[in-house]
């Protein structure tokens, strides 16, 4: 529930709700049609945000395009070296 009122989901609808009362008895223009262009990218990057945030949340690996990326492959580095570490501890005894 929380990933629907993040900042950017926010934003994208308040934006939307702007660009639909400035447009509402406006012809279509180029330009218009270029803002709206722009209001869907908008939206599209806030759900993608919001569906990576709950990927890494559940440990779900994510796109490497992602800015959650290297923080979940520094984690996974970090998960990996300790594993060896008590495999190495394990085969000691």
């Amino acid at each position: 529930m929380r990933y629907l009122f993040s900042t950017g989901l926010i934003g994208a609808i308040t934006a939307g709700v702007s660009l639909l009362r400035g447009t509402r008895e406006t012809p279509i223009t180029w330009r218009a049609v270029l803002a709206w262009l722009s209001w869907g990218i908008t939206v599209a990057l806030a759900v993608g945000a919001a569906v990576d945030l709950r990927r890494e949340e559940k440990g779900v690996r994510v796109a490497d395009d992602s800015p959650l990326a290297p923080k979940q492959s520094k984690r996974a580095k970090k998960e990996t070296k300790r594993v060896e570490k008590q495999l190495k501890a394990a085969q000691k005894r």
